[in-house]
């Protein structure tokens, strides 16, 4: 069984692009830059996030030479994720992760023909995960994306046999009773990260020792308090933060939350350009709109408070 755990906030990291549209990885040096400076250490990198199915497999590789070579001798570590409707395209970016050294890689179910059942989507995992045999492997399950909603708790139980690398699930899902069995399955043997940050309030008071998420780009502060609090058994505070993390999304989500977030990326500093289409980007007007709506909710100012009193940061 492996013993990776991703503990505290985990950044699902955007890919940068040109004005065209083209790749800009010139970029990620100041991505990791941002996450390291904001106590972030590990980057989910061509994920939901990182518009994976908006790249060709040969910008996805070099997407993944890219950060790697960048978090190289820094205290970041750089998760691959390497899902695609075709298998032996998920295969060749496993294989290549692995080569690279990737502290883990990740894959999110085929969601064209999906699998139908735990067992065929056990055998899609298996079949990329062999491709990286000494890195953990997890499924990264997201149904709101790929219309694929298999029991979890199953599945784990089911993959262990199939899968030596098998870490854990991704798990960005709605069904917190489903994530509570996944967290005790096998003893707790297993890494189950949450992957919803306006709830990680929830996830953590069930057991949750780590989260994936997009906002942890440009909010991390908001979340290493939240975290902070929680663990110091401040619950007034850290509901303060997952309402402040709430209104974001929210905000965000009236924009279209990922054209959004890349807007609020450029706000903080790291312009990482445009999303592709068939995403649609902010107007000019829509931007400047955006940003007085941040502006009135305080975010800009949530980002410069200290960190919460009574507790270390994750």
């Amino acid at each position: 069984m492996n013993s990776l755990r991703l503990t505290g906030l985990v950044a699902a990291t955007h890919t940068p692009f040109q004005p065209d549209g083209s790749l800009h990885l010139a970029i990620v040096e100041r991505q990791a830059e941002h996450l390291l400076r904001n106590g972030v250490r590990f980057a989910f990198i061509g994920g939901t996030t990182g518009e994976c199915h908006s790249l060709s497999l040969e910008e996805r590789r070099q997407l993944a030479r890219c950060w790697i070579e960048v978090a190289r001798g820094t205290p970041l570590n750089v998760v691959v994720h390497v899902g695609a409707n075709c298998l032996a395209d998920a295969r060749a970016l496993a294989s290549q992760a692995g080569e690279l050294g990737a502290v883990a890689i990740a894959a999110l179910a085929p969601s064209y023909f999906k699998p139908r059942t735990v067992e065929a989507l056990t055998a899609c995992c298996a079949d990329i995960a062999s491709a990286a045999p000494a890195t953990p492997f997890y499924y990264y399950d997201i149904p709101s994306m790929t219309g694929v909603s298999l029991p979890m708790p199953e599945f784990l139980a089911r993959a262990r046999e199939r899968i030596p690398t098998l870490a854990g699930v991704k798990f960005s899902n709605a069904d917190l009773m489903a994530y509570q069995l996944c967290l005790h399955t096998a003893g707790g043997a297993f890494d189950v990260p949450y992957g919803t940050d306006e709830w990680i309030l929830a996830a953590l008071a069930l057991g949750a020792r780590g989260a994936v998420g997009s906002t942890y780009n440009f909010a991390a502060p908001i979340y290493h308090r939240l975290i902070a609090a929680f663990a110091a058994g401040d619950l007034t505070a850290a509901r303060r933060e997952q309402f402040r993390s709430v209104q974001l999304v929210q905000t965000l989500a009236r924009y279209g939350y990922l054209s959004a977030s890349k807007v609020v990326m450029r706000l903080v500093g790291v312009d990482v350009g445009p999303a592709r289409l068939p995403l649609v980007n902010l107007t000019e007007n829509e931007v400047s709109a955006l940003r007085a709506e941040l502006e009135t909710l305080g975010f800009f100012d949530w980002l410069s408070q200290p960190p919460s009193s009574g507790a270390s940061s994750p």
